[in-house]
């Protein structure tokens, strides 16, 4: 009589082992980048393909004995060799249901399958053996798939090269976590995309040979949700943080000295206390840590007062005012009104203009946009113009730069009076060919210009009001003139990043108005008689657009 060996795999873990033997077989490199990145452009997947082939597809399984397995899996056309010992998916499945390590017997085994390239790849087998008390781990295992995953194998690692390749990944799917395996001398680097429409993409692993723990480190702290969900919620902290170091000016004391004595007796601080401020700043990259004290990074010596695009007066404002008014972003979001006016009792132009100092800082910070001014006398052809019109021209400093680069052109800088009043120092060196006009814009602009400038004016208001503004330009402006229209746009797919989809929170909050994209800045110029006739990038995440009147290039 011939013994018979109960089968050790289930099977609807043999049916597992099969589909995934057979996108083994059906893929190759190319087709496995394009499935599981598709949004990553071409020559990106390229470049990964050439630097991290498709290596495995693996998965895990649940047998209740490791006796027969071998051969079980044999029979079903698997050849594996011996099994060598899991560290990384035994400590996570050790964590996800709270069982000792110890307590886990977990191996690996790999099977040869070649891809469709002709390529050899395997079918790696994480093997855990699952008595009746563990069972409930197998059923949640085989439900979510959370070992499941896809290879690319790394033949020629170094740190370099798997932190390039290890950002690139991450910028398009999750970190989840890794480890280094010391019985193979492997670091493992997971991914993962939770909502893939195909659940054979939703989790990669990035393998190298040798062991990294600087990049590990970095991944497992990328990891953690509640981490970056800490650096999220602790984000007003870096703001006041920031702005604390402008009011002390302790910016403009690093330009001379480092020693933390020295700047706490300048700045009349505790020493302990700024040594901690300084900490914190270094964390945000305002300051650096050096053998002697703490010098300013470049980020940092933006914060200077008497530096050229000195953004000292921005944080003053994101510290003080607009701070304050952030605080009340909830009734914003309830509401649709801007939550300034529900702080300071007036709207945001309104209150600038009954205090006087509180509007010098305001227009003092907004020479941080001096960047993206720069850009723009670059990009846009000014050469045939006679008359340039600064509509709300605010301090002067964008007209101020076109004169610079245009000395035949002259200039008329329209705004409200209290604007003109800051203005007219920036502009005093232009005294002799540049005009100073108080008006309403909702009501005339000047005639006679051939350019017509509008500078982050449209995003303080809402559609009806822009509405007006560009109506009263195209009626204001002469035949043949042309409008630029410098803003930031809200691109037109989620999640890109951008400086505009924060800044559209900040209008709604702040001033009642908004961030747009491309196609509404069009439908809005339309519907005033002008056509976009070209888009052009600026630094900052700023574009300038370019409109003539319709019918009338």
């Amino acid at each position: 009589m011939t013994a018979t060996l109960a089968p050790a795999l289930a099977p609807e873990d043999l049916d597992r082992l099969t589909t995934a033997r057979d996108l083994v077989r059906t893929s190759d490199t190319a087709s496995v980048l394009a499935a599981a990145l598709p949004s990553l452009p071409a020559a990106e997947r390229a470049a990964l393909a050439a630097h991290a082939p498709f290596s495995h597809v693996g998965l895990l399984v649940f047998p209740s004995t490791l006796d027969g397995l071998g051969e079980e899996l044999a029979r079903h056309g698997l050849e594996t060799g011996l099994m060598s010992h899991s560290v990384v998916v035994r400590e996570r499945i050790a964590r996800r249901y709270g069982v000792p390590a110890v307590d886990l017997t977990v191996g690996i085994l790999r099977a040869p399958v070649t891809d469709h390239a002709g390529r050899p790849c395997a079918l790696e087998i994480f093997v855990l053996v699952t008595p009746p008390d563990l069972a409930h781990i197998a059923a949640d295992e085989r439900r979510h798939g959370h070992e499941d995953h896809f290879a690319l194998a790394v033949p020629r690692a170094d740190p370099i090269v798997l932190d390039g390749l290890r950002a690139a990944i991450a910028g398009q799917l999750r970190p989840d976590g890794g480890g280094y395996n010391g019985h193979e001398d492997a670091t493992v680097l997971y991914f993962r995309d939770a909502h893939h429409p195909a659940p054979a993409y939703r989790r990669l692993e990035l393998l190298c040979a040798g062991e990294f723990p600087r990049v590990l480190a970095a991944h497992q702290r990328d990891s953690e949700p509640g981490t970056e969900l800490l650096g999220l919620l602790t984000g007003a902290w870096a703001t006041q943080a920031v702005s604390t170091a402008v009011e002390l000016r302790l910016p403009d004391h690093l330009a001379t000295t480092a020693d933390l004595g020295v700047l706490a007796a300048a700045t009349g601080t505790d020493h302990e206390s700024l040594g901690r401020l300084l900490r914190y700043l270094a964390t945000l990259g305002v300051v650096r840590a050096t053998a002697a004290g703490y010098v300013l990074t470049e980020v940092g010596a933006l914060l200077r007062s008497d530096v050229e695009g000195s953004m000292s007066a921005l944080a003053l404002m994101y510290g003080g005012p607009f701070y304050r008014s952030f605080a009340a972003l909830t009734d914003a979001v309830r509401t649709g009104e801007e939550s300034f006016a529900k702080v300071f009792g007036a709207h945001h132009f309104a209150h600038l203009a009954a205090n006087p100092d509180l509007a010098d800082l305001f227009h003092r910070s907004m020479a941080a946009s001096n960047a993206m001014f720069a850009e723009l006398t670059r990009v846009a052809d000014f050469s045939a113009a006679r008359v340039v019109v600064d509509v709300a021209g605010g301090n002067g400093a964008l007209l101020s730069r076109v004169l610079d680069a245009h000395p035949a052109t002259t200039g008329v800088l329209m705004d409200r009076p209290e604007a003109l009043a800051v203005a007219g120092p920036a502009l005093a060196k232009h005294a002799t060919r540049c005009t100073l006009v108080a008006g309403d814009f909702t009501e005339a602009v000047p005639g006679g210009g051939d350019v017509y400038l509008l500078s982050r004016v449209l995003h303080d208001w809402d559609d009806e009001r822009c509405h007006t503004i560009l109506s009263t330009c195209a009626s204001g402006m002469p035949d043949g003139a042309e409008l630029l229209i410098v803003e930031r746009l809200l691109p037109a797919e989620s999640g890109t990043a951008s400086l505009a989809v924060p800044w559209d929170i900040h209008m709604l909050c702040n001033v009642g108005g908004r961030e747009r994209t491309e196609s509404h800045y069009r439908a809005l110029l339309a519907g005033a008689g002008f056509e976009l006739t070209g888009v052009r990038p600026l630094a900052l995440d700023a574009y300038v657009l370019r409109a003539v009147r319709t019918g009338r290039r």
